[in-house]
């Protein structure tokens, strides 16, 4: 008497096959969203806003400090401009903050001091504007800071007079 074993070469029934296909197919969507989800949305940032105080020393320089600024800022993204109140363009003195002659130098005309040594425009950073060479020690001319990737007027305040 022979017995006849039937044999089966199917792995895996047609049921279970499916369920894995959806389960795959499923798990791979989520993870192509998940990776794109971060290229679909974009969040802007708010613009910076800044503070300062205004010193005028009485060996007639002037010293602008940044007293609150809610984001750092690069230096290279900043621009400056120190112009008399009559607005003439022929007096005016202005570049960026990044600049060689204006970034940690000691000496020049207009300079910006880096408290913390980081590379970046941050609150108690400030500047010293020698304003009898330039000047603008007669309370009339107005410094301002401009961030130009947002457009956006930082500063701009008007010099006290130097006594």
């Amino acid at each position: 008497m022979r017995v006849h074993l039937r044999r089966n070469d199917e792995a895996v029934s047609p049921v279970i096959a499916t369920v894995l296909l959806l389960a795959i197919t499923v798990m791979l969507s989520s993870m192509v969203f998940v990776l794109m989800q971060g290229a679909l949305t974009s969040v802007e940032k708010a613009p910076p806003q800044a503070s300062v105080s205004v010193r005028a020393l009485d060996n007639g320089f002037h010293v602008v400090r940044i007293t609150s600024l809610d984001q750092s800022i690069d230096p290279a993204r900043l621009e400056f401009t120190l112009q008399p109140g009559n607005l003439s363009s022929a007096f005016m003195l202005g570049g960026h903050v990044a600049d060689a002659d204006v970034y940690g130098v000691i000496g020049s005309n207009l300079s910006f001091h880096d408290r913390d040594a980081g590379y970046s425009v941050t609150q108690g950073d400030y500047f010293v504007i020698d304003s009898a060479t330039v000047g603008s020690d007669d309370g009339t001319w107005r410094f301002k800071l401009v961030e130009e990737t947002a457009g956006v007027l930082l500063i701009d305040v008007l010099l006290p007079p130097v006594l």
